[in-house]
């Protein structure tokens, strides 16, 4: 059995005539805290996986060719990991010292543009090895070279 501690008609805390309840005025911030939580611990832990990458097989480029101002220096990896710039052969231990001789003999206001070719069957670390160089030297104006789709979609 309940008992009404309250005195008289002045009614108790949250009472009003006729024993209706006054609506309570405060926010209740507890049910928005546990959501905010909830979703702090979805983004910490799905944020990580995100950044790792997903292997895909790029498409082929349908892309124009560029407009160039100069000739550029083209350099290749042929099938077998061979190094050639403008076509001469250039052994591994040569590459720095050649590219930062064209890296020497070019204006820095306008950077001769560099066409990497590589072929497909190489690894990418061969390439990158080569690219490692290039910007090593300060070349950094370099495009890599696809061929181009023959399908219209």
């Amino acid at each position: 059995m309940a008992i009404n501690t309250s005195s008289g008609r002045s009614g108790g805390r949250g009472r009003r005539r006729g024993g209706q309840r006054t609506p309570m005025a405060d926010i209740n911030v507890t049910p928005f805290v546990d959501v905010m939580l909830v979703l702090l611990i979805i983004f910490m832990v799905t944020a990580p996986l995100l950044v790792t990458g997903v292997p895909v097989e790029l498409p082929e480029s349908r892309a124009n060719a560029l407009e160039q101002p100069q000739e550029p220096i083209e350099i290749a990896i042929d099938q077998s990991g061979t190094t050639f710039i403008d076509g001469t052969q250039v052994a591994p231990s040569e590459l720095p010292a050649r590219l930062e001789e064209i890296a020497g003999a070019q204006d820095a206001a306008k950077p001769r543009q560099i066409m990497l070719r590589g072929d497909t069957s190489i690894s990418y670390g061969q390439m990158m090895r080569v690219m490692g160089e290039l910007n090593r030297a300060g070349l950094n104006s370099v495009s890599l070279v696809t061929t181009g789709s023959s399908g219209e979609n």
